[in-house]
């Protein structure tokens, strides 16, 4: 529970692990059987947890072969692809992450990456959730995060980043590999897919990107007093995996163990919807969308 855990932050700003701002991230696993009943959870809380959904080997494995195209240095001494213990430092020379040259990059572009976001588990749950047919949107991102670096998603919904399409879209965000709080998962903002965009504004005024109006802000403890609302976490493991709304309001915390941070973004539109025409080409870090 938040009384139990060290000081978390995200961007480098601290957030009260307490709970007034914290509430754990209710398991909807159990309504696998019932789809109607998941989908109605789904409708009403704007995100689902989903445990062990996932073969977590497959998971553990997919870690391993993006880890393993690093250059010497990245991996403390000892340490296995699998593992992902940061050495404390970044190999010398390498590229922004996600762009030209960077593993990322390379990797998301991999048929063996895309064989991982077309597996009909994926398919058959978002089809679900979304009540119909659904095409997988090409732009699947991976997201890596290592301690020192206090970078972090700010919060932020989906819609801001895919306005110029349909929103029966949804985001499955996959940890690759253990992620408890320290190592800086994804929390989600309880109930804020019910507020307007201009509720958020006071929070807008004091973010770090004034220039860009997408992203709320880095500050997550302001982000939550704005609306008072929680910001609801999980410790995930491999094979676990959530679903949410473009309208959720989300972001991530700082990692700070030496265990590193890999996961995977994961979306489908419905079948016969347009796709916003920025999501469908291959991501890369400096692609602005």
């Amino acid at each position: 529970m938040p009384g139990d855990r060290r000081a978390v932050s995200s961007n480098g700003v601290p957030v009260p692990f307490t709970d007034e701002l914290f509430t754990p991230l209710p398991d909807s696993s159990g309504l696998l059987g019932d789809p109607g009943a998941l989908r109605r959870r789904f409708h009403d809380d704007g995100l689902v947890l989903l445990r062990g959904f996932l073969d977590r080997e497959t998971v553990l494995a997919l870690r391993e072969a993006y880890l393993s195209t690093f250059p010497e240095g990245l991996l403390k001494p000892g340490s296995t692809p699998r593992d992902g213990v940061f050495s404390g430092r970044p190999p010398e020379g390498l590229p922004s992450h996600g762009v030209k040259d960077h593993p990322a990059y390379d990797f998301v572009r991999t048929e063996r990456f895309a064989s991982f976001a077309r597996q009909p588990a994926l398919t058959g749950l978002a089809e679900t959730l979304l009540g119909g047919p659904v095409r997988l949107m090409p732009r699947g991102i991976l997201r890596h995060f290592y301690a020192g670096s206090l970078r972090a998603s700010r919060a932020h919904t989906d819609h801001a980043y895919m306005s110029q399409g349909s929103d029966r879209v949804l985001t499955m965000w996959i940890p690759v590999g253990d992620c408890p709080v320290e190592t800086g998962g994804l929390v989600y903002l309880e109930g804020s897919h019910r507020d307007s965009p201009e509720r958020f504004d006071p929070a807008r005024l004091a973010s770090d990107r004034a220039h860009d109006s997408r992203p709320i802000s880095h500050d997550l403890q302001l982000t939550a007093r704005v609306v008072g609302r929680r910001w609801l976490w999980s410790d995930y493991e491999a094979g676990d995996l959530t679903v949410h709304s473009p309208y959720v309001v989300h972001a991530s915390l700082d990692t700070v163990t030496d265990v590193m941070r890999v996961s995977a973004d994961v979306r489908f539109i419905r079948e016969e919807d347009k796709m916003d025409p920025r999501w469908t080409k291959e991501w890369a870090g400096d692609d602005g969308a």
